[in-house]
């Protein structure tokens, strides 16, 4: 079984990663940086993305589909899903302030919350009780 605290210390780094990638001082702008990436080519968009795939990978080679485990992977499916839905509403011009407010601003803490969520989530995944 690999080094968990090496896992846990690469998770953290793409979660990090893709904070980065995202990074704006508001959750419109993070939506305009994903946008920018889906236009210029979806599978860079998912290939952006590699805390989804790095979770998967996880479950299965350790073996641990625990409901907490599972969450993760099911809260990042769902948070993919939702921004390509956004994506798409904006390459057809139609209105998206009526599913998420333009003015919310991005501040460290909510930036960089991932990184101490999802890491935590599956270090408590990996307790065997």
């Amino acid at each position: 079984m690999p080094d968990i605290y090496f896992l846990i210390i690469i998770f953290i780094a793409l979660e990090i990663f893709e904070s980065n990638w995202q990074r704006s001082d508001s959750f419109y702008g993070l939506i305009k940086n994903n946008y920018t990436i889906y236009k210029k080519s979806i599978l860079l968009f998912f290939l952006l993305n590699p805390t989804f795939y790095y979770s998967i990978y996880l479950s299965v080679t350790l073996n641990n589909f625990s409901i907490l485990m599972s969450s993760i992977i099911i809260v990042k499916f769902i948070d993919i899903s939702f921004r390509l839905h956004l994506m798409n509403k904006i390459d057809k011009d139609e209105d998206i302030s009526n599913l998420i407010p333009m003015d919310i601003p991005m501040n460290i803490l909510l930036r960089y919350m991932n990184v101490i969520i999802y890491p935590t989530l599956f270090l408590f995944a990996l307790i065997k009780i």
